[in-house]
Protein backbone atom coordinates (compact mmCIF):
# COMPACT_ATOMS: atom_id res chain seq x y z
CA UNK A 1 0.00 0.00 0.00
CA UNK A 2 3.01 2.27 0.82
CA UNK A 3 4.40 1.46 -2.68
CA UNK A 4 1.19 2.24 -4.08
CA UNK A 5 0.80 6.25 -2.48
CA UNK A 6 4.62 6.58 -3.36
CA UNK A 7 3.75 6.16 -6.87
CA UNK A 8 0.64 8.24 -6.85
CA UNK A 9 2.24 11.55 -5.37
CA UNK A 10 4.87 11.13 -7.75
CA UNK A 11 3.06 10.33 -11.03
CA UNK A 12 -0.50 11.91 -9.79
CA UNK A 13 -3.31 10.62 -11.17
CA UNK A 14 -2.28 9.98 -14.82
CA UNK A 15 -1.49 6.28 -14.84
CA UNK A 16 -4.86 5.20 -13.05
CA UNK A 17 -6.34 3.57 -16.11
CA UNK A 18 -3.15 1.12 -16.73
CA UNK A 19 -3.93 -2.03 -14.24
CA UNK A 20 -1.54 -1.60 -11.21
CA UNK A 21 1.02 -4.42 -12.54
CA UNK A 22 1.93 -2.38 -15.25
CA UNK A 23 2.31 0.57 -14.20
CA UNK A 24 6.27 0.23 -13.87
CA UNK A 25 6.23 -0.16 -17.51
CA UNK A 26 4.44 2.92 -18.84
CA UNK A 27 5.44 5.79 -16.37
CA UNK A 28 8.17 7.74 -17.97
CA UNK A 29 11.52 7.01 -16.50
CA UNK A 30 10.53 4.41 -14.11
CA UNK A 31 11.94 1.23 -15.74
CA UNK A 32 15.48 2.85 -15.58
CA UNK A 33 14.46 4.04 -11.93
CA UNK A 34 14.10 0.69 -11.15
CA UNK A 35 17.14 -1.09 -12.99
CA UNK A 36 19.34 1.69 -11.53
CA UNK A 37 17.95 0.66 -8.19
CA UNK A 38 18.51 -3.34 -8.29
CA UNK A 39 22.04 -2.94 -9.60
CA UNK A 40 22.47 -0.45 -6.42
CA UNK A 41 21.15 -3.41 -4.15
CA UNK A 42 23.10 -5.88 -5.68
CA UNK A 43 25.97 -4.02 -4.85
CA UNK A 44 25.28 -3.28 -1.29
CA UNK A 45 23.95 -7.17 -0.24
CA UNK A 46 26.66 -9.07 1.23
CA UNK A 47 28.25 -12.44 -0.28
CA UNK A 48 29.00 -14.79 2.41
CA UNK A 49 29.98 -18.55 2.42
CA UNK A 50 26.91 -21.17 3.20
CA UNK A 51 28.97 -21.95 6.64
CA UNK A 52 28.47 -18.25 7.77
CA UNK A 53 24.47 -18.01 5.96
CA UNK A 54 23.25 -20.97 8.43
CA UNK A 55 24.94 -19.66 11.53
CA UNK A 56 22.45 -16.39 10.92
CA UNK A 57 19.28 -18.42 10.02
CA UNK A 58 17.12 -20.68 12.12
CA UNK A 59 16.15 -23.97 9.77
CA UNK A 60 12.27 -25.03 10.43
CA UNK A 61 11.29 -28.39 10.93
CA UNK A 62 10.85 -29.44 7.04
CA UNK A 63 13.69 -27.06 5.64
CA UNK A 64 17.06 -27.85 4.88
CA UNK A 65 19.85 -25.39 3.90
CA UNK A 66 21.12 -25.61 0.15
CA UNK A 67 23.69 -24.26 -2.36
CA UNK A 68 22.63 -23.18 -6.01
CA UNK A 69 20.78 -25.66 -7.99
CA UNK A 70 21.18 -24.34 -11.13
CA UNK A 71 25.40 -24.14 -11.24
CA UNK A 72 26.21 -25.59 -7.32
CA UNK A 73 28.05 -22.27 -5.85
CA UNK A 74 27.81 -22.28 -2.66
CA UNK A 75 28.11 -18.65 -1.43
CA UNK A 76 25.29 -16.83 -0.63
CA UNK A 77 23.87 -13.34 -1.08
CA UNK A 78 21.10 -12.82 0.97
CA UNK A 79 18.63 -10.39 -1.01
CA UNK A 80 14.61 -10.56 0.39
CA UNK A 81 12.38 -11.70 3.59
CA UNK A 82 9.00 -11.86 2.32
CA UNK A 83 6.24 -12.68 4.95
CA UNK A 84 2.48 -12.77 5.01
CA UNK A 85 -0.21 -12.12 7.01
CA UNK A 86 -1.44 -15.74 8.22
CA UNK A 87 2.32 -15.48 9.99
CA UNK A 88 4.74 -17.32 7.15
CA UNK A 89 8.07 -16.21 6.75
CA UNK A 90 11.53 -17.04 4.70
CA UNK A 91 14.42 -15.88 3.27
CA UNK A 92 15.65 -15.36 -0.46
CA UNK A 93 18.94 -15.53 -1.45
CA UNK A 94 20.75 -15.12 -4.95
CA UNK A 95 23.41 -16.99 -6.30
CA UNK A 96 26.30 -14.53 -6.97
CA UNK A 97 27.65 -16.83 -10.04
CA UNK A 98 24.55 -17.50 -11.87
CA UNK A 99 21.93 -14.91 -10.24
CA UNK A 100 19.64 -17.76 -9.58
CA UNK A 101 17.04 -16.74 -6.69
CA UNK A 102 15.85 -19.64 -4.31
CA UNK A 103 14.32 -19.53 -0.79
CA UNK A 104 17.58 -21.06 1.73
CA UNK A 105 16.66 -22.43 4.20
CA UNK A 106 14.39 -24.11 1.65
CA UNK A 107 11.74 -27.48 1.96
CA UNK A 108 12.95 -30.74 1.75
CA UNK A 109 11.62 -32.54 -1.46
CA UNK A 110 9.77 -35.21 1.05
CA UNK A 111 8.27 -32.82 3.03
CA UNK A 112 6.87 -31.02 -0.22
CA UNK A 113 3.09 -32.25 0.44
CA UNK A 114 2.87 -30.53 3.50
CA UNK A 115 2.22 -27.60 1.95
CA UNK A 116 -0.71 -28.62 0.07
CA UNK A 117 -1.91 -31.28 2.43
CA UNK A 118 -5.82 -29.69 3.47
CA UNK A 119 -7.19 -26.23 2.22
CA UNK A 120 -5.29 -25.71 -0.91
CA UNK A 121 -7.98 -26.36 -3.30
CA UNK A 122 -9.91 -23.51 -1.59
CA UNK A 123 -7.13 -21.30 -2.86
CA UNK A 124 -6.95 -22.57 -6.23
CA UNK A 125 -11.01 -22.28 -6.55
CA UNK A 126 -11.24 -19.15 -4.74
CA UNK A 127 -9.68 -15.30 -6.02
CA UNK A 128 -7.02 -17.16 -7.97
CA UNK A 129 -8.92 -19.20 -9.94
CA UNK A 130 -11.04 -16.12 -10.94
CA UNK A 131 -9.82 -15.30 -14.09
CA UNK A 132 -7.28 -18.32 -15.09
CA UNK A 133 -8.87 -20.04 -18.00
CA UNK A 134 -7.88 -16.73 -20.02
CA UNK A 135 -4.61 -16.86 -18.65
CA UNK A 136 -4.25 -20.50 -20.14
CA UNK A 137 -5.83 -19.14 -23.38
CA UNK A 138 -3.76 -16.27 -23.84
CA UNK A 139 -0.35 -18.43 -23.29
CA UNK A 140 -1.95 -20.97 -25.48
CA UNK A 141 -2.19 -18.62 -28.43
CA UNK A 142 1.04 -17.20 -27.95
CA UNK A 143 2.83 -20.58 -28.60
CA UNK A 144 -0.05 -21.42 -31.60
CA UNK A 145 0.12 -23.85 -33.34
CA UNK A 146 1.07 -26.49 -30.38
CA UNK A 147 -2.03 -26.12 -28.85
CA UNK A 148 -4.16 -25.67 -32.00
CA UNK A 149 -5.57 -29.39 -32.15
CA UNK A 150 -5.48 -31.91 -29.19
CA UNK A 151 -6.58 -35.13 -31.58
CA UNK A 152 -4.67 -37.89 -30.85
CA UNK A 153 -2.02 -36.18 -29.10
CA UNK A 154 -1.23 -36.95 -25.61
CA UNK A 155 -0.80 -34.19 -22.91
CA UNK A 156 0.45 -34.23 -19.21
CA UNK A 157 -0.81 -31.03 -16.83
CA UNK A 158 2.06 -31.70 -14.01
CA UNK A 159 0.53 -29.84 -10.88
CA UNK A 160 -2.76 -29.92 -12.28
CA UNK A 161 -4.87 -28.42 -9.56
CA UNK A 162 -8.34 -28.79 -9.40
CA UNK A 163 -8.50 -29.24 -13.47
CA UNK A 164 -9.17 -25.94 -14.85
CA UNK A 165 -6.16 -26.77 -17.51
CA UNK A 166 -7.43 -29.86 -18.29
CA UNK A 167 -10.91 -28.80 -18.54
CA UNK A 168 -9.82 -26.79 -21.63
CA UNK A 169 -7.13 -29.53 -23.23
CA UNK A 170 -10.44 -32.14 -23.27
CA UNK A 171 -12.25 -29.37 -25.42
CA UNK A 172 -9.27 -29.30 -27.99
CA UNK A 173 -9.20 -32.92 -28.29
CA UNK A 174 -6.40 -33.86 -26.23
CA UNK A 175 -5.83 -37.07 -24.13
CA UNK A 176 -5.27 -35.52 -21.00
CA UNK A 177 -3.53 -36.62 -17.87
CA UNK A 178 -2.78 -34.64 -14.77
CA UNK A 179 -1.22 -35.29 -11.60
CA UNK A 180 -1.09 -33.40 -8.58
CA UNK A 181 -0.15 -33.48 -4.59
CA UNK A 182 -3.54 -31.50 -3.35
CA UNK A 183 -5.95 -35.06 -2.21
CA UNK A 184 -8.72 -32.15 -2.57
CA UNK A 185 -7.50 -30.57 -5.87
CA UNK A 186 -7.32 -34.16 -7.66
CA UNK A 187 -11.08 -35.21 -6.23
CA UNK A 188 -12.49 -31.92 -7.61
CA UNK A 189 -10.29 -32.17 -10.25
CA UNK A 190 -11.87 -35.98 -11.49
CA UNK A 191 -15.44 -34.79 -10.83
CA UNK A 192 -15.25 -31.88 -13.47
CA UNK A 193 -13.45 -33.69 -16.01
CA UNK A 194 -15.25 -36.06 -18.51
CA UNK A 195 -12.80 -38.11 -20.10
CA UNK A 196 -9.30 -36.37 -18.48
CA UNK A 197 -7.71 -38.05 -15.48
CA UNK A 198 -6.02 -36.69 -12.73
CA UNK A 199 -3.94 -38.67 -10.18
CA UNK A 200 -2.66 -38.05 -6.55
CA UNK A 201 1.22 -38.53 -6.57
CA UNK A 202 4.31 -38.43 -9.36
CA UNK A 203 4.23 -39.12 -12.73
CA UNK A 204 5.78 -42.73 -12.16
CA UNK A 205 3.74 -43.57 -9.60
CA UNK A 206 0.75 -43.97 -12.49
CA UNK A 207 1.10 -46.65 -15.45
CA UNK A 208 -0.20 -44.78 -18.17
CA UNK A 209 1.88 -41.67 -17.37
CA UNK A 210 5.22 -43.43 -16.66
CA UNK A 211 4.76 -45.05 -19.77
CA UNK A 212 5.68 -41.76 -21.76
CA UNK A 213 4.78 -40.61 -24.93
CA UNK A 214 3.78 -37.20 -24.29
CA UNK A 215 3.36 -34.60 -27.01
CA UNK A 216 2.89 -31.91 -24.74
CA UNK A 217 3.87 -31.17 -20.74
CA UNK A 218 2.45 -28.08 -19.22
CA UNK A 219 3.85 -26.70 -15.85
CA UNK A 220 0.81 -23.32 -15.45
CA UNK A 221 2.36 -21.87 -11.86
CA UNK A 222 4.47 -24.96 -11.08
CA UNK A 223 7.73 -24.22 -11.71
CA UNK A 224 8.55 -22.03 -8.64
CA UNK A 225 7.09 -25.20 -6.25
CA UNK A 226 9.77 -27.58 -7.45
CA UNK A 227 12.46 -28.34 -4.85
CA UNK A 228 14.47 -30.51 -7.13
CA UNK A 229 14.02 -28.96 -10.44
CA UNK A 230 17.07 -30.88 -12.20
CA UNK A 231 15.71 -34.11 -11.18
CA UNK A 232 12.16 -33.28 -12.58
CA UNK A 233 13.25 -31.58 -15.09
CA UNK A 234 14.98 -34.44 -16.61
CA UNK A 235 11.78 -37.09 -15.96
CA UNK A 236 9.57 -34.30 -17.99
CA UNK A 237 12.57 -35.26 -21.17
CA UNK A 238 12.44 -38.78 -20.48
CA UNK A 239 8.44 -38.65 -20.89
CA UNK A 240 8.17 -36.82 -23.98
CA UNK A 241 7.88 -38.38 -27.53
CA UNK A 242 10.28 -37.06 -30.35
CA UNK A 243 8.79 -33.84 -31.27
CA UNK A 244 7.77 -32.95 -28.01
CA UNK A 245 7.28 -29.97 -25.80
CA UNK A 246 6.74 -28.57 -22.65
CA UNK A 247 5.42 -25.39 -21.82
CA UNK A 248 5.94 -23.41 -18.07
CA UNK A 249 4.00 -20.17 -17.12
CA UNK A 250 6.00 -19.09 -13.87
CA UNK A 251 6.80 -15.84 -11.86
CA UNK A 252 9.48 -14.22 -13.67
CA UNK A 253 12.57 -13.49 -11.46
CA UNK A 254 13.89 -10.43 -13.66
CA UNK A 255 10.70 -8.71 -13.29
CA UNK A 256 10.68 -4.87 -13.27
CA UNK A 257 7.89 -5.48 -10.16
CA UNK A 258 10.46 -7.15 -8.13
CA UNK A 259 12.77 -4.43 -8.52
CA UNK A 260 10.66 -2.13 -7.81
CA UNK A 261 9.19 -3.70 -4.82
CA UNK A 262 11.31 -6.43 -3.30
CA UNK A 263 10.32 -8.25 -0.68
CA UNK A 264 6.44 -7.34 -1.18
CA UNK A 265 6.69 -8.97 -5.02
CA UNK A 266 3.41 -10.73 -5.96
CA UNK A 267 6.02 -13.56 -6.87
CA UNK A 268 6.88 -14.40 -3.17
CA UNK A 269 3.88 -16.33 -1.71
CA UNK A 270 3.75 -18.63 0.91
CA UNK A 271 4.94 -22.20 -1.39
CA UNK A 272 6.90 -20.45 -3.83
CA UNK A 273 10.88 -22.25 -3.64
CA UNK A 274 12.38 -20.86 -6.49
CA UNK A 275 12.56 -18.15 -8.87
CA UNK A 276 13.51 -17.99 -12.04
CA UNK A 277 14.51 -15.69 -15.40
CA UNK A 278 15.33 -16.42 -18.65
CA UNK A 279 18.90 -16.86 -18.36
CA UNK A 280 18.33 -19.55 -15.52
CA UNK A 281 15.80 -21.58 -16.70
CA UNK A 282 17.78 -21.77 -20.28
CA UNK A 283 20.20 -22.93 -17.55
CA UNK A 284 17.92 -25.75 -16.03
CA UNK A 285 16.80 -26.75 -19.48
CA UNK A 286 20.06 -27.28 -21.11
CA UNK A 287 21.38 -29.29 -18.34
CA UNK A 288 18.09 -31.53 -18.46
CA UNK A 289 18.93 -32.31 -21.96
CA UNK A 290 16.28 -29.69 -24.31
CA UNK A 291 17.26 -28.91 -27.36
CA UNK A 292 15.78 -25.52 -28.01
CA UNK A 293 13.62 -22.72 -25.94
CA UNK A 294 11.69 -19.69 -27.23
CA UNK A 295 9.84 -17.02 -24.51
CA UNK A 296 6.74 -15.23 -25.26
CA UNK A 297 6.48 -11.55 -23.48
CA UNK A 298 3.61 -11.01 -21.37
CA UNK A 299 1.97 -7.35 -21.23
CA UNK A 300 -0.61 -8.72 -18.62
CA UNK A 301 -3.60 -10.56 -18.83
CA UNK A 302 -6.81 -7.80 -19.44
CA UNK A 303 -4.40 -6.36 -21.73
CA UNK A 304 -3.93 -9.04 -24.24
CA UNK A 305 -7.35 -10.30 -23.79
CA UNK A 306 -8.67 -6.50 -24.70
CA UNK A 307 -11.02 -5.79 -21.46
CA UNK A 308 -8.35 -2.96 -20.81
CA UNK A 309 -8.28 -0.72 -23.61
CA UNK A 310 -4.66 1.64 -23.08
CA UNK A 311 -4.44 4.96 -25.46
CA UNK A 312 -1.78 4.10 -28.04
CA UNK A 313 0.71 5.84 -26.94
CA UNK A 314 1.13 4.17 -23.81
CA UNK A 315 0.12 0.63 -25.09
CA UNK A 316 3.29 1.17 -27.20
CA UNK A 317 5.11 2.24 -24.08
CA UNK A 318 4.35 -0.93 -22.64
CA UNK A 319 4.95 -2.98 -24.59
CA UNK A 320 8.45 -1.48 -25.73
CA UNK A 321 9.44 -1.67 -21.99
CA UNK A 322 8.53 -4.96 -21.03
CA UNK A 323 10.32 -6.31 -24.26
CA UNK A 324 13.18 -4.10 -23.44
CA UNK A 325 13.08 -5.41 -19.94
CA UNK A 326 12.72 -8.66 -18.87
CA UNK A 327 9.23 -9.91 -20.68
CA UNK A 328 6.74 -9.07 -17.64
CA UNK A 329 5.59 -10.24 -14.49
CA UNK A 330 4.98 -13.97 -15.75
CA UNK A 331 7.38 -15.78 -17.95
CA UNK A 332 5.93 -17.85 -20.81
CA UNK A 333 8.61 -20.33 -22.02
CA UNK A 334 8.30 -23.18 -24.35
CA UNK A 335 10.82 -25.77 -24.44
CA UNK A 336 11.58 -28.21 -27.11
CA UNK A 337 12.39 -31.33 -26.42
CA UNK A 338 14.85 -32.31 -29.70
CA UNK A 339 15.37 -30.60 -33.07
CA UNK A 340 12.05 -32.57 -34.86
CA UNK A 341 10.18 -30.54 -32.11
CA UNK A 342 11.90 -27.34 -33.19
CA UNK A 343 11.70 -28.02 -37.37
CA UNK A 344 7.63 -28.77 -36.04
CA UNK A 345 7.11 -25.96 -34.14
CA UNK A 346 9.74 -23.44 -34.09
CA UNK A 347 8.46 -21.14 -37.37
CA UNK A 348 6.19 -18.05 -37.29
CA UNK A 349 6.94 -14.98 -34.53
CA UNK A 350 8.81 -17.26 -32.19
CA UNK A 351 12.59 -16.65 -32.36
CA UNK A 352 14.56 -20.66 -30.94
CA UNK A 353 17.33 -20.38 -29.19
CA UNK A 354 19.34 -23.46 -28.95
CA UNK A 355 20.78 -25.13 -26.50
CA UNK A 356 22.82 -27.47 -27.55
CA UNK A 357 25.49 -24.77 -29.52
Amino acid sequence: MAYRMLGKLAYGSRYEEVPWSQRVYVRPGERLIREAQWRLLLRRAPVMTLADYERRRERGEIEEFLSCMMCGESRQQPLFEPSGDKGWRYHVVRCPACGFLYRNPNVRPERLGDLYATGYSSFLTGKYAANRQRRYDLTMQAFAPVFDEGKERRLLDFGSGVGLFLELAEQRGFDAYGVDLSPESVAQANERLSRARTYLGAPLDVPDIAAGGFDVITLWSVLAHLPRPLEDFERFRSLLAPGGVLLILTVNARSLLLKAYGSKWSGFTKNHLMFYSARTVRTLLRRTGFAGVAFAPHYGDTIEAGTTKLPAGLAARLRRNVELSDGGNMMRVLAFADEEAIGRYGGGPLTVHRLNG
